[in-house]
């Protein structure tokens, strides 16, 4: 049986709440059912804010992936590098970036997109946690989900960003679990956050590229668009 796995991106929790829109389309479409992988990183842990970073967000992925047959993964953002560390398992048939990252062995968040040249505020804290810095609910929307029409939806992500330990942008992936595999890379052409220059060079390294006319999230914007591609990938699995 296929499943499809989401892994949300940074400073944010409640990877269920940010994937419902395409999960609930996809299953009235094709029946297929989706889980969305807590990340130790953002708090998601029974522990809460203990320290885990990238290795432990890559072992929760692994863990979901443990209890699945056949998985489609979808990525967003930092959940790319995610996948990277943590998608090397037989579960994993077919890898989908939304905005997000294909790094080499070695290479930690922080490098990844350290050449950025609008790079978002953070800030680190006494507890060894990173956070925004100088946003409120309106600047934060108008850079992350500016196309999303719905207030209620965009008062419901704003209330969902929260810190993350500076262990998931600062350790570096061992695993490059994108290397042999079938992947989908969703360019997301009205990104206010990744430039479209680092969206591209990792496009170049899935297997397969679609451009979207969207923001950083377009699975709130445009949760159809993203849905119609995920439902292409499980068509052929």
């Amino acid at each position: 049986m296929v499943e499809i796995v989401f892994v949300h991106g940074a400073l944010v929790r409640d990877g269920a709440w940010w994937w419902r829109p395409v999960a609930e389309l996809i299953q009235t479409a094709t029946g297929v059912t989706s889980r969305a992988v807590l990340l130790p990183s953002c708090g998601e842990g029974a522990a809460g804010y203990d320290g885990s970073g990238l290795l432990e967000d890559a072992a929760a992925l692994r863990g979901v992936l443990d209890e699945v047959d056949t998985a489609l993964i979808v990525g967003h953002s930092y959940g790319g590098t995610v996948i990277a560390q943590g998608a090397e398992h037989p579960a994993a048939a077919h890898l989908m970036y939304i905005t997000s990252y294909l790094p080499d062995v070695g290479q930690s968040q922080a490098v990844i997109t350290g050449d950025e040249p609008d790079s978002v505020s953070i800030a680190l804290g006494d507890d060894g946690t990173l956070g925004i810095a100088g946003y409120d609910a309106a600047s934060f929307g108008e850079r992350f989900w500016h196309d999303v029409t719905a207030a209620e939806t965009k008062a419901g992500a704003w209330e969902r960003v929260t810190r993350q330990s500076v262990e998931a942008f600062g350790t570096p992936t061992t695993n490059a679990a994108w290397q042999g595999r079938q992947s989908t890379y969703l360019v997301c052409a009205d990104d206010r956050s990744t430039s479209l220059e680092l969206q591209r060079f990792h496009a170049e390294r899935a297997t397969h590229a679609v451009e979207l006319p969207t923001s950083h999230h377009p699975f709130l914007s445009r949760p159809d668009l993203v849905a119609q591609q995920v439902e292409r990938i499980l068509a052929e699995l």
